[in-house]
């Protein structure tokens, strides 16, 4: 400041480290039982300002038993509440977040193994087109794991994802942008420009009303009818065991039509 009013470095401490993080507590309860290969389970609540929960958890595991996760046991959690950005990011083999409530961007960031699924508060009831549980640019540079959602997502869901397999019902614009990898199934309405840059992967999508067609992005990708056969057989199974986890009522509908 050149009136020689204002100080020209920093005098007080603005990060303040006193605050303990959602991630701190479940790596100091449970972190012991999980580095000796054991099982846990435990419930938490959660709001938007617990960011990236589940991030740090994993970061110790893979410093522990290395990337490929926890060999035998399980890490499950569950969660009430509005989670902040970054829910699951980097999420490990081993560790499943399960989520009652509606997350921020970025679910599933780097997401390598694990498992996520976030379903409403059971007294919401919406319809599926209303039902907003994600924010955008879920999935980015995932290469693993699954992530099931009874809700939409935003934009840009699973760019650049390589691996990882995930059920939502519904998505923004730019829809699997630069995908090279994994499966997305969309059991409702997606954005224009679904597709841009895919050079790999598989995408399912419920088009009741036949506009997905238009949002596609040509250059990039083809479209076909789904016929009987193995590729369905299988595709149901997916919706069985999203419908099982999340108690989706869209999952329902379609197979008890299937």
């Amino acid at each position: 400041d050149p009136s020689g009013k204002l100080p020209v470095k920093r005098e007080l401490e603005s990060n303040n480290r006193d605050e303990v993080y959602l991630d701190d507590r479940i790596i100091e309860e449970h972190l012991e039982q999980l580095s000796k290969d054991r099982s846990i389970a435990a419930t938490y609540d959660i709001r938007n300002t617990d960011r990236a929960t589940g991030a740090r958890l994993s970061g110790e595991l893979a410093r522990i038993f290395g990337d490929s996760g926890i060999p035998n046991a399980e890490a499950k959690l569950r969660f009430n509440g509005y989670a902040g950005q970054s829910f699951g990011a980097f999420c490990l083999k081993g560790v499943s977040l399960q989520l009652e409530g509606a997350a921020n961007d970025y679910v599933g960031k780097g997401m390598g193994g694990g498992e996520i699924i976030i379903k409403p508060f059971a007294e919401l009831v919406l319809p599926p087109e209303s039902n907003v549980l994600l924010g955008n640019t879920c999935l980015y540079g995932a290469t693993g794991g699954h992530l099931f959602a009874a809700g939409s997502a935003g934009e840009r869901f699973a760019v650049r994802n390589s691996g990882a397999h995930a059920v939502v019902e519904g998505i923004g614009v730019h829809g699997c942008e630069y995908m090279t990898g994994g499966s997305v199934v969309v059991l409702g309405s997606t954005g224009r420009n679904f597709g841009a840059g895919m050079t790999n992967g598989s995408a399912y999508i419920y088009d009741p009303d036949g506009h997905f067609e238009s949002n596609i992005n040509v250059e990039s990708i083809r479209i076909e009818r789904l016929t009987p056969g193995p590729e369905a057989e299988e595709l149901s199974l997916v919706l069985s065991k999203h419908r099982d986890l999340t108690e989706s009522r869209v999952a329902k509908q379609i197979l008890d039509s299937w």
